[in-house]
């Protein structure tokens, strides 16, 4: 399954990366929202995990335009945030998000949902 991981901060992104292509995910990553549309549409992932606070557009804003996008509308989109409160939760969903998920990253947790969205892939 190839996961286009959206995440701005170097050593979160260096550590889920290296989680998940160990339990053999295929890892694309972007460091901020606008890098996360354009990949969304030129590598065709899986799967896009989005961290919602992002420098260039912030995740909400791209996954909206991910979902805006006829090209890209059905690839899931998993907030990964450090906002735990129901109305994060409520505002990611609200911007197109078809799951959620809180930092840090109880990896098994993620590949959960991840397979629950993606037919178990």
């Amino acid at each position: 399954m190839k996961v286009l991981l959206v995440e701005d901060n170097e050593m979160n992104r260096d550590m889920l990366s290296r989680r998940l292509a160990r339990n053999g995910y295929e890892v694309i990553m972007a460091v901020d929202g606008e890098q996360a549309v354009t990949m969304a549409s030129s590598v065709s992932p899986d799967i896009i995990l989005m961290d919602m606070s992002l420098p260039v557009i912030d995740g909400w804003e791209a996954t909206r335009r991910v979902k805006a996008d006829p090209a890209t509308k059905a690839i899931p989109v998993i907030a990964l945030t450090a906002h735990a409160m129901a109305e994060d939760e409520k505002k990611a969903r609200d911007a197109g998000c078809d799951d959620f998920d809180t930092k840090p990253v109880d990896i098994q947790r993620l590949i959960g949902k991840m397979k629950a969205l993606t037919g178990g892939v």
